[in-house]
């Protein structure tokens, strides 16, 4: 029997429930009936109108999961599982002589001097807060500054390595979080008005692992309202490279995070992503980012928005910082189904002479202007003997729908279902065509059908890109520009880490390119992505209004 079950998922007070309000409503889901047809059915709607109030009546948790679970992995692929211990790089490091400079250290370089007691954590740690309140400000970047959390696990930190109890290369180093996460007895404001005061009794994963660590969390930082773009209820997370640009270009919601670290107000920080959330500000502000494998960091204690798309990462100055990050990160606690524990072999002097690195040919050749970074990366790269390989990578040819657009609107929908049907929405500071409040009322008129079959056409696309990026240790896209590379990966759940490539005389603005992996081999993406830095050293360029 053809029934139209989702017309009364958007059902309102002022719905008349007739058989005519059916044949109108169908005309918008590209269907029609007969009047015979609507006669049969029209029993059954309303009884699933009583069956979605009866569900209304009972509220749901932004906490509570999906029964259905998401995983990137195809049939017949087989995953190398043994985890090989970690050889970092011997980094030795001497306290500056101007002591602003320590704000743009590596990690390994702040470890080396923690470990070797020239700095205590507390030192450290009460020099990053500082550095908090006195930028934090400018750039909009800051929600809460932990200074009494943060000491006490400094002093914490300084103890145990007097003891010699020395946890390894993050213990006793200051980060921020994307506010987002909980942490038990701080706010976790998930950067909207509505949400400003809210307190989860709960750590995430990723807190309780870096807590862990011996990392220090100082400050939680800015996101879009519930995670997209800049904009959040205090007001818009800045450029540190120009004040008068946001920090997350036309999308990305880890604002604050890609903000402070490139600022020197943290060494690193930890941002999400469910559709350019780590990629864009991290490219816009001129971080490195990396957005592993979706599954590869349990995202229990993190608030949900797509529970098929949303992806935890670091956001580091480096793509050696950003590996360093990961390592102590990746796993699960058991509590996210999506999650997995794979190995993370990253070999810092691994030689990327002789590895299969490709390029997007496709993706360049969109980039007319041949002038732009993206094809000096290209250059760069040859220049230091590595043989770039073109490729097509899947666009408009395999990505023939706009899948994403089904499956984030009707997700994100789902989990802020009550902010629509009880007006929470309209607390939202910002309230344009392209913002939630919009989005998620758009969303209500997705047919389930509709969003089932887009998840079956996703799963056509992973099996069309893993024929291609499986035939290459990393393939070259631009990170903006060129293609559909972006909402195609965050799809498939393919690890990207982006660096920048300079910086765009014509707005003083940060360029970058992105570095897309096989599946769980964060390890490698990140080798070549440390070997382009090496000889380049773009990195290393920090904003000047913040050198002090």
């Amino acid at each position: 029997m053809k029934k139209l079950a989702l017309f009364l998922l958007f059902a309102s007070p002022v719905f008349a429930q007739t058989k005519a309000d059916l044949s109108g409503a169908a005309n918008l889901f590209d269907l029609t009936f007969t009047t015979q047809e609507l006669d049969t059915l029209y029993s059954d709607v309303v009884d699933n109108l009583a069956n979605y109030k009866a569900m209304h009546a009972l509220s749901l948790n932004n906490s509570v999961p999906l029964s259905l679970w998401q995983n990137p992995k195809l049939p017949g692929m087989k995953f190398d599982q043994t985890q090989r211990p970690v050889a970092w790089p011997a980094v030795k490091a001497t306290l500056p002589k101007n002591r602003n400079d320590l704000a743009f250290y590596s990690i390994d370089q702040l470890a080396h001097l923690i470990k070797t007691k020239q700095i205590t954590s507390v030192e450290l740690t009460s020099f990053f807060i500082e550095r908090i309140k006195k930028h934090g400000e400018t750039l909009q970047c800051v929600i809460s500054i932990q200074e009494d959390l943060a000491l006490a696990q400094a002093r914490q930190a300084d103890k145990e390595i007097e003891s010699g109890k020395y946890r390894g290369l993050l213990h006793g180093i200051p980060y921020g979080l994307k506010d987002l996460f909980a942490v038990k007895g701080t706010k976790t404001t998930w950067g909207a008005a509505p949400y400003k005061d809210q307190v989860i009794d709960e750590d995430a994963y990723v807190y309780s692992k870096l807590k862990e660590s011996g990392a220090v969390l100082v400050a939680k930082f800015t996101l879009g309202a519930l995670a997209m773009g800049d904009y959040w209820y205090g007001g818009r997370t800045k450029n540190p490279w120009n004040l008068s640009f946001g920090s997350s270009g036309s999308s990305g919601s880890s604002a604050g995070s890609a903000s402070a670290t490139v600022a020197g107000l943290v060494p690193f920080a930890i941002g999400t992503e469910t559709w350019g959330s780590i990629v864009s500000p991290a490219t816009t502000c001129g971080a490195t980012g990396l957005r592993p494998t979706f599954g590869s960091i349990s995202r229990s204690g993190a608030m949900a928005l797509s529970y098929s798309l949303d992806k935890v990462g670091p956001i580091c100055r480096s793509a050696n910082d950003a590996a360093i990050v990961f390592h102590y990160l990746h796993g699960t606690d058991g509590k996210d189904l999506a999650a997995v524990n794979m190995p993370f072999n990253y070999q810092a002097n691994r030689p990327v002479k002789g590895m299969k690195i490709a390029y997007a040919k496709n993706y360049f050749d969109k980039i007319k202007d041949t002038t732009r970074s993206e094809w000096k990366v290209l250059a760069d790269l040859r220049k230091q003997g590595v043989q770039l390989i073109p490729v097509d990578f899947p666009d408009e040819n395999v990505y023939k729908v706009n899948i994403m657009d089904v499956v984030i609107g009707a997700e994100c929908a789902a989990q802020f279902d009550e902010m629509t049907r009880k007006n929470i929405d309209d607390q939202l500071t910002r309230q344009t065509k392209n913002d939630w409040p919009n989005q998620f009322r758009t969303a209500r008129f997705v047919p389930a059908v509709e969003y089932i079959n887009a998840q079956r056409h996703r799963y056509l696309l992973m099996q069309e890109v893993n024929k291609v990026v499986s035939q290459y240790d990393a393939i070259i896209c631009p990170s903006r520009g060129g293609g559909n590379q972006s909402a195609i990966t965050n799809l498939t759940g393919h690890p990207v880490v982006c660096v920048p490539t300079g910086i765009d005389a014509k707005n003083s603005l940060p360029t970058g390119i992105s570095f897309v992996g096989k599946l769980y081999d964060e390890g490698t993406l990140l080798r070549i992505a440390q070997f382009y830095q090496d000889h380049t050293r773009y990195e290393e360029a920090h904003p000047e209004k913040f050198l002090n």
